[in-house]
């Protein structure tokens, strides 16, 4: 659709509401379906307004917009305006008309791209204009109406292929959902990309749910609340699950992961103070690094790379948790010297002065799991059909996170107070990969960040391999609770992969069907099939 049938459509419904008694001169157009003398099409289009903002104030004059709508909405945001307005046309009221629209949308990129196809070209005129100060002017608000007008007119085209109201089928088939209204803990980083979006950006209400997600202020609460059955599902670290069912740092309490949140997406900062002086893991030497919490990828990968250059992590240095939202505060305060952290903590430190960013775990594990969607045992055994919905609405939306072309959208929807309470500038410099690293850089990275759900076995044998490498199983359970059990058993009883690659492919998504892969990261080479072999060639390489 182009802007002129855009401009036809709208043009066509406000005079006909306004003035239904025509002229026995004008007859209705076999062009473009409006009233106006015979064979005078060209000469009617050449009247038509060409400028949005011209376009808009017409509309004002026919009096499809009254003064006191346009002062409601100054203080819109202007994408939940065009929202707003296009989902009242076309929803008429139904929450379920409204999903299927929304879905439409989706399958077009999201709600922008689908204007972009109806406005080609001209399209960044009318969607550029950003709310300044907190109020728009009246330019810019009457583009974003322009904007409006043109959802409706794409709603006129789609109305005969509607379903009828009262006749909507559901969004997806789902079963029977033992629960709906649903409470979803996070921590307030990149990781939980689509557990966080899926609120605002109605993937969760699309499987049926009334969910809001919750802010947690640590892992630690994390841990504790789930145990506790405090809310229905949690965004965790992927070793918590492992962790939390051997009983490692608490008592045993069975965790399945569900599905990957992120791959990569986390670097080592390092504090300003300390520019010039840190070149390689060497040098971290007597440094207090923090990391988000002991059973976390962080603390692994920085046990992992210090190990390369000679430290002892725990001789050498001073490793502590730190919950990532004091992360930078620490730096300042000279409390830490450096962290492995989730970002936006990374990118924020380089926003603020505070310190540089020294390295991204993707050069240490290329495609490394971080931090995953979870669930009790308990509480999937009682709801069993809702789980199975609500770690596919999240699958789903990590395949929408994984196109770049989608994270600006993504990036100002999880930035919000609510959420990520951080600069959208960050947030955004973090999911494209196009960010200052602190040390005069300008980096494009697409892959910084990743949203691959599928829970790779071999995942879960490099984390056991790990604890078991640094005694991480506790004191008086002495590093033999792992092998004891197998390898492949604790993988396989925490990792859901065969279930997270049933619902991919339900969804149309591409999963692999092999649950082991060799995974190349810097230093060596990780085979899945014989992790006790890794273990005893890392110690016998660097002495730890």
């Amino acid at each position: 659709m182009t802007l002129i049938s855009a401009q036809q459509t709208l043009r066509g419904l406000g005079q006909s509401s306004l003035n239904p008694s025509r002229s026995n001169l004008q007859t209705l157009c076999a062009t473009c379906g409006e009233y106006h003398a015979a064979g005078g099409h060209a000469d009617f289009m050449a009247t038509m307004p060409q400028d949005p903002v011209e376009l808009v104030d017409d509309f004002v004059k026919m009096g499809l917009y009254q003064e006191n709508q346009l002062q409601a909405a100054d203080g819109v945001n202007a994408y939940e305006l065009r929202k707003a307005l296009f989902l009242k046309r076309v929803g008429r009221g139904s929450p379920k008309r409204e999903k299927l629209i929304l879905d439409l949308c989706q399958q077009a990129g999201g709600l922008d791209n689908a204007m972009a196809a109806a406005f080609g070209s001209k399209a960044g005129l009318f969607f550029s204009d950003a709310i300044r100060n907190g109020q728009q002017t009246r330019r810019e608000f009457l583009r974003n109406m322009a904007v409006g007008a043109a959802l409706v007119s794409l709603a006129s085209c789609g109305q005969d292929t509607a379903p009828p109201a009262g006749d909507e089928p559901a969004d997806v088939e789902v079963g029977d959902l033992e629960k709906t209204d649903l409470q979803i803990g996070f921590i307030p980083i990149t990781c939980a990309t689509p557990i966080i979006m899926s609120e605002p950006l109605g993937f969760y209400e699309k499987y049926g749910f009334n969910a809001k997600v919750v802010k947690m202020p640590s892992w630690g609460a994390v841990r504790d609340s789930a145990i506790a059955g405090e809310l229905d599902a949690y965004h965790m670290l992927a070793p918590m699950p492992i962790a939390m069912t051997l009983g490692l740092g608490s008592g045993a309490f069975g965790v399945k992961l569900a599905s990957i949140e992120n791959i990569n997406g986390q670097a080592i900062t390092v504090a300003e103070r300390h520019k010039g002086k840190v070149n390689g893991p060497a040098d971290f030497k007597g440094f207090t690094i923090g990391v988000p919490f002991p059973y976390s990828m962080h603390n692994l990968l920085l046990r992992y790379y210090l190990a390369t250059g000679g430290i002892d992590p725990d001789v050498d240095v001073q490793i502590r948790p730190v919950p990532p939202p004091d992360s930078i505060a620490q730096l300042i305060a000279g409390d830490i010297d450096a962290y492995l952290m989730p970002d936006p903590f990374n990118q924020r430190a380089v926003y603020e002065g505070a310190g540089f960013i020294h390295m991204l775990t993707k050069e240490l594990w290329p495609g490394h799991p971080c931090c995953a969607f979870a669930a009790s045992d308990q509480w999937i055994d009682a709801n069993p059909n809702t789980f199975r919905a609500l770690n596919k609405s999240i699958i789903e939306a990590a395949a929408y996170a994984q196109v770049p072309e989608n994270r600006p959208e993504i990036a100002k929807a999880i930035s919000e107070r609510a959420f990520l309470n951080q600069p959208v500038e960050v947030v955004e410099a973090v999911l494209t990969g196009k960010f200052d690293d602190g040390n005069g850089n300008t980096l494009d990275i697409p892959d910084r960040i990743g949203f691959d759900p599928y829970p790779w076995q071999s995942f879960a044998n490099w984390i056991s391999s790990q604890l078991v490498r640094w005694d991480l199983q506790g004191d008086d359970l002495a590093p033999t609770i792992i092998p004891e059990k197998g390898y492949d058993t604790v993988g396989t009883d925490v990792f859901l992969t065969d279930l997270a690659r049933e619902l991919a492919t339900e969804l149309g998504l591409e999963a692999p069907e092999e649950i082991y892969r060799e995974e190349t990261l810097k230093f060596d080479t990780f085979d899945p099939a014989d992790p006790a072999a890794y273990v005893q060639q890392q110690i016998d390489e660097y002495g730890v």
